[in-house]
């Protein structure tokens, strides 16, 4: 079977808003305090801003800022928010990942049903402090001995076998278990700059860092269009290189439409930036989602496209849009 060379090429920058538009945008940025094996700092920042029909001043529906400390094994230390919701302290203990996820419905079940962004800043912890690490790779020469050293594990083929069945990429059988096809610091594209100098109001203000750091940056535009919801998503992880620049390590668009009755009519992700030719197989199992309710789309991902079924990094950026019906709502206030 011939494998496709893997997809590198991204989409930034971020397209001017259209008039009658919401557009959410989330960042995490995550920088270390103490070497790459030492404590993390997140700095999550996210704001939607609805873009009048009549050409009027942008509108902002909801802001949110975070700041966590997470240890090398994925806890959270410390955190705070901004709002500052009740029970926010009661992630401190608890660790990254699927679990991370049911507290969070258990502890903040008001931010979800508010579709407010800073719950999209804490549901990004699990998977940026997954990949995050990467972002040391075009710095540290060193860098795959360490990941060795903090998964416990003696080589880089032991550590891709604990990792065989997590997701299409990594299924059985896939090149991406083959370390002699890794380079690490070649696997992936100019990420270019997500702000459009014709727009410039259209991303919230990213923290400024010199030196190592990792981000994760979301976009999401909901507009109205032949009767129909129209939506553009993206994902991005990216990191900045010594010498200037980001690089991209993951990077998708998802385009979908959705009808009157918030059901989606047609999802078609499109990957741009993906570090093995196998990541983009999980497609045809995301399109299957159209003719799910936008509200049930976080239930459906997680249920159809678990492990081998889909891509860790797309299903995040599925899931997402289980807000929108939120976005929509106030964009038909609005009018």
């Amino acid at each position: 079977m011939t494998i496709p060379a893997p997809v590198r090429s991204t989409a930034n920058p971020s397209p001017v808003r259209k008039a009658g538009s919401i557009r959410r945008t989330s960042s995490i940025d995550v920088t270390w305090t103490d070497g790459p094996a030492g404590p993390r700092s997140f700095e999550g920042r996210a704001r939607d801003v609805l873009r009048p029909a009549d050409g009027g001043d942008d509108v902002i529906r909801a802001e949110a800022k975070m700041v966590a400390m997470v240890s090398p094994e994925r806890v959270i230390t410390a955190i705070s928010a901004d709002p500052s919701p009740p029970g926010l302290e009661k992630l401190v203990g608890e660790r990254g990942g699927g679990h991370l996820r049911g507290v969070l419905r258990e502890l903040l079940p008001d931010l979800i049903v508010q579709a407010h962004p800073l719950y999209l800043l804490l549901d990004d912890i699990s998977g940026t402090s997954l990949i995050s690490a990467w972002g040391w790779v075009q710095w540290d020469d060193k860098w795959v001995e360490r990941m060795h050293q903090a998964e416990g594990v003696a080589s880089m083929a032991e550590m891709m076998s604990n990792r065989q069945d997590v997701c299409w990429g990594f299924r059985e059988g896939s090149t991406a278990l083959d370390v002699s096809t890794h380079n690490h610091r070649d696997n992936v594209a100019d990420g270019k700059e997500l702000r459009n100098p014709l727009d410039t109001a259209g991303w919230h203000h990213f923290p400024e860092h010199e030196g190592v750091s990792f981000r994760r940056a979301r976009r999401i535009d909901v507009w109205r269009e032949g009767g129909q919801i129209r939506i553009e998503a993206s994902f991005q992880d990216s990191a900045p290189r010594p010498k200037g620049g980001r690089v991209a390590l993951h990077e998708y668009l998802v385009r979908a439409v959705v009808n009157g009755s918030g059901v989606i009519e047609s999802i078609e992700p499109e990957p741009r930036v993906l570090p093995f030719g196998e990541c983009p197989g999980a497609i045809p199992n995301a399109r299957a989602l159209a003719g799910t309710p936008l509200s049930e789309i976080r239930e459906a991902v997680l249920g159809r496209l678990r492990g081998p079924q889909g891509c860790t990094h797309l299903n995040d950026a599925l899931r997402a849009l289980g807000d929108v019906p939120e976005l929509i709502g106030f964009l038909n206030q609005a009018d």
